[in-house]
């Protein structure tokens, strides 16, 4: 089976590098040029990175990273980057994730927290369905007290085409636990990451 599984992923690499051909072809360019020769292998490389995230595992990816702490305070990492790819058009949006939880005994090494939206942004996606699967993520590895994720961010597919708004953002939230029935967390959370926050 896993050999089965290798095999297929050769042909699949072999015919995203065809499509690209007949790309190049469909929009009235020639892909002997020698601007484009690599470039369908460049393509194949660029998308098998920015969908790195459909192989990616949330356990691995947190690798025992959990330590027994008696700290109650908010965990806030803020202003993580994110790029990912819009599902309807295949077009880049790009922003930034603010995700904050509130232990239950447990914190998470932070350099997790920004793998695990990596996990998620590197998949072809829509930003409301990202915003949670990065929050019950981390309710799920963690079980904390509540867990909130705000996602502001700009998408090519609303600038360069269609209604072409350069200034647009789309926020999205998702809030679990502590976040979503206290509203003197949520206020905290919220007033932490508009401070200093572009």
């Amino acid at each position: 089976m896993e050999w089965g599984n290798r095999s297929w992923r050769r042909v699949r690499r072999f015919d995203l590098e065809q499509e690209v051909i007949n790309i190049l072809k469909e929009i009235g360019e020639d892909p002997n040029r020698e601007g484009l020769i690599d470039t369908p292998k460049r393509v194949k490389k660029a998308y098998e990175f920015l969908t790195s995230g459909y192989r990616a595992n949330i356990e691995t990816i947190v690798n025992n990273a959990i330590f027994e702490e008696d700290s109650q305070g908010m965990v806030l990492v803020r202003d993580i980057e994110l790029y990912s790819l819009c599902e309807h058009h295949m077009l880049p949006f790009f922003g930034k994730a603010h995700v904050g939880y509130i232990p239950n005994k447990k914190i998470i090494g932070i350099s997790k927290i920004p793998r695990i939206v990596d996990v998620f942004a590197r998949r072809l996606q829509v930003q409301e369905r990202m915003t949670e699967q990065i929050a019950y993520a981390l309710m799920e590895v963690l079980d904390p007290l509540g867990v909130a994720v705000v996602i502001k961010a700009k998408h090519l597919c609303m600038m360069m085409r269609g209604v072409e708004k350069q200034n647009s953002e789309l926020f999205t939230s998702c809030m679990l636990g502590e976040f979503k029935t206290n509203m003197v967390t949520r206020s905290e959370f919220l007033d932490l990451i508009r401070t200093g926050s572009t």
